[in-house]
């Protein structure tokens, strides 16, 4: 499996691509918007769309998702129910962070801890870890040790947790019970910011140390 980055919104949202090497068939995680920027990536690496993967509701993350299903026809899937209201409550997400014309969708297929979403011949593992949002999911790749973690954990800190139907206690026990297990060579791609290893982060990250939070 391959992968590539792009920075999507005034967030700077680290839209992602995986690919299967053999197929070249793609999800694209998190569109937030900028679509044709994503749409020209596809285009320039040769890749066939197969579906839309969302970690979680926030309009930075699931903003660009409508239109690049309506452009594409693809499934989405992903996140868990718990993020319904976030999901349907797009339009006001949009409003209050000026970005224009939103919709809200309705995903394919909802998630749920221990699924699997495929593509060509790759296999991703779904993991639910709320405290972020109630239906956050990230999605790991073993034969790769890569996940896409949304904003669940960053290089150096974690999720925000003061929106609605957050909480830091949540948090924090879905990334030392879900994510820290799965080893600390695995690489992962955070909602922002450059990437880490589980292994740093255990390590050094002040919100998991003790030293915050």
């Amino acid at each position: 499996m391959r992968y590539a980055i792009v920075p999507v919104t005034p967030f700077e949202q680290n839209c992602t691509v995986f690919w299967c090497e053999n197929t070249r068939q793609a999800v694209v995680i998190d569109p937030g918007g900028d679509i044709e920027r994503i749409l020209h990536l596809l285009e320039d690496e040769k890749l066939t769309l197969a579906k839309i993967l969302v970690t979680h509701g926030h309009i930075d993350h699931a903003g660009g998702v409508a239109a690049l299903a309506e452009q594409t026809g693809v499934a989405i899937e992903g996140p868990n129910e718990e993020d319904r209201f976030w999901i349907e409550g797009m339009p006001q997400q949009s409003k209050m962070f000026g970005f224009p014309n939103v919709r809200s969708f309705e995903p394919t297929r909802w998630l749920r801890a221990g699924d699997k979403v495929t593509f060509g011949d790759v296999e991703l593992d779904v993991l639910l870890c709320p405290g972020h949002t109630p239906g956050h999911v990230v999605f790991y790749h073993a034969p790769s040790r890569l996940a896409q973690v949304g904003d669940v954990l960053f290089q150096g800190s974690i999720g925000r947790t003061d929106f609605p139907r957050g909480d830091h206690d949540t948090l924090i026990r879905s990334i030392k019970e879900q994510l820290f297990p799965l080893g600390d060579d695995v690489e992962f791609i955070p909602g922002h910011g450059p990437m880490s290893t589980f292994g740093e982060e255990r390590k050094y990250n002040p919100f998991l140390s003790g030293r915050f939070g």
